[in-house]
C-alpha cells in the first residue's frame, strides 16, 4: 500500500476520534506500533477554521510523518479550501470525513450525511484531489441505513475520483455504533475497486484483526474505540499477525508510566483546567481495562480536581487490585 513516499505492508491505524486522538494519544499509539495516526476531523467551514480547537487540530508539528489531517464539509469549495489550508500547515496526505454519525455533522449535511447525496460525494472527492498535490484518502460507512448501502457505489466514485485509499466502517449511519460490524460489505467492495481498502469496526482483540483481515481481504486495519485505553493494542496485534505470539499486556511499571505520559502530555496541551477534565475519560479507560475494580477507581478519580491530585493519584494508588482486561 502506496501513499506518497510512504508504503505499508498490512497498516495498522489509529482511527481520527473527534476529543480522543489528539497528538499526545497518537503519538502514544504510535510509539506501540501504529504505523499511522490522522489527526482529530477539523471542519471545512470557514468560520470553524478560525478556532482555537481547529487550529489544535492542525498543529501537526510533534507528529511522526506521514502527517495526516481529516477534514469533514458539504461545500465543494470549502473542503478543497480547507485541504489547501492543511498541506499548508503541513499536511502530508488529506483525509476526507465521510462516515461520521453525529448528529451535529449530519445536520450540516456532512460526514455520513453525504451518503444520501452521491452527485454531491463526486464533486467533494473531486475537488479535494485536484485542489492539492498530497495524496487524499476517504473514510466512510457502508450507507445511509440497512435498507440504503451503497459503499461499492462510493468506492467507485473515489477510485474514479482519484482517491487512493479508502477506510470502511463496516457500519450504516443508522446504526451509530451500535450492532456488529458488517464485514461482508467491506468483502464485497474490496472485491469491487482495485484502491487500498482498509477495514475499520469492532476491532479490539488480536484475534478479531486476524479474522477481519482474513474474512474481507483488506489492506490494513483501522482501530478507534478498541485502542482507548489501550494503545498497546497496535503491537499485540502485529505480534499475532506475525507468528501468532500472543503478547500480554501492560504491567503494572508499564501502566503507570503511560498514565503519567499521557495526562502530563494533556496538561501541556490543554492547559491544566482543560487538561484535567479530559483526563478523566482517558484514565477511565485504563482503568476499567486494565483494573478488576477498574469502576470504584474511575470514579475516585474523576473527583479530583487539579492536576497535581491526579498525578499523585496515577503515581500512588493502591494496585492490590490489579487485574486482568475486561
Amino acid at each position: 500500500m502506496q501513499l506518497g513516499p510512504y508504503s505499508f505492508d498490512k497498516p495498522l491505524i489509529l482511527a481520527p476520534m473527534a476529543g480522543v486522538s489528539d497528538r499526545v494519544f497518537r503519538n502514544l499509539c504510535r510509539a506501540e506500533g501504529a504505523d499511522y495516526a490522522p489527526a482529530e476531523m477539523a471542519s471545512a467551514d470557514p468560520v470553524l477554521r478560525t478556532t482555537e480547537q481547529t487550529r489544535r487540530r492542525l498543529d501537526l508539528s510533534a507528529d511522526r510523518g506521514p502527517r495526516i489531517v481529516q477534514i469533514a464539509g458539504a461545500v465543494p469549495a470549502e473542503m478543497a479550501d480547507a485541504a489547501r489550508a492543511a498541506v499548508a500547515a503541513g499536511a502530508e496526505i488529506i483525509d476526507i470525513n465521510m462516515g461520521c454519525p453525529a448528529k451535529r455533522v449530519c445536520q450540516r449535511l456532512a460526514g455520513s450525511a453525504l451518503l444520501r447525496d452521491e452527485p454531491l460525494v463526486a464533486e467533494i472527492l473531486t475537488a479535494v484531489v485536484q485542489a492539492v498535490p498530497v495524496p487524499v484518502t476517504l473514510k466512510t460507512r457502508t450507507g445511509w441505513d440497512l435498507a440504503h448501502r451503497n459503499a461499492v457505489r462510493i468506492a467507485r466514485l473515489a477510485e474514479s475520483s482519484g482517491i487512493q485509499a479508502l477506510t470502511l466502517h463496516g457500519r450504516t449511519r443508522a446504526c451509530g455504533y451500535g450492532g456488529a460490524a458488517e464485514y461482508d460489505t467491506i468483502a464485497e467492495v474490496k472485491q469491487a475497486v482495485r484502491i487500498p481498502i482498509i477495514a475499520n469496526g469492532d476491532i479490539t482483540t488480536p484475534e478479531q484483526a486476524a479474522h477481519v483481515l482474513a474474512h474481507t481481504g483488506a489492506d490494513g486495519l483501522m482501530i478507534g474505540r478498541g485502542a482507548q485505553g489501550d494503545p498497546w493494542i497496535f503491537r499485540r496485534i502485529r505480534a499475532f499477525l506475525r507468528d501468532g505470539t500472543i503478547l500480554a499486556g501492560p504491567g503494572e511499571d508499564a501502566l503507570r508510566n503511560t498514565l503519567c505520559v499521557h495526562v502530563s502530555g494533556l496538561y501541556a496541551l490543554y492547559g491544566e483546567t482543560m487538561g484535567t477534565r479530559i483526563a478523566r475519560k482517558h484514565v477511565g479507560w485504563y482503568l476499567q481495562r486494565w483494573h478488576a475494580s477498574g469502576h470504584p477507581l474511575r470514579a475516585a478519580f474523576n473527583s479530583l480536581q487539579s492536576a497535581a491530585a491526579q498525578m499523585d493519584f496515577i503515581q500512588h494508588y493502591n494496585n492490590d487490585c490489579y487485574g486482568d482486561a475486561a
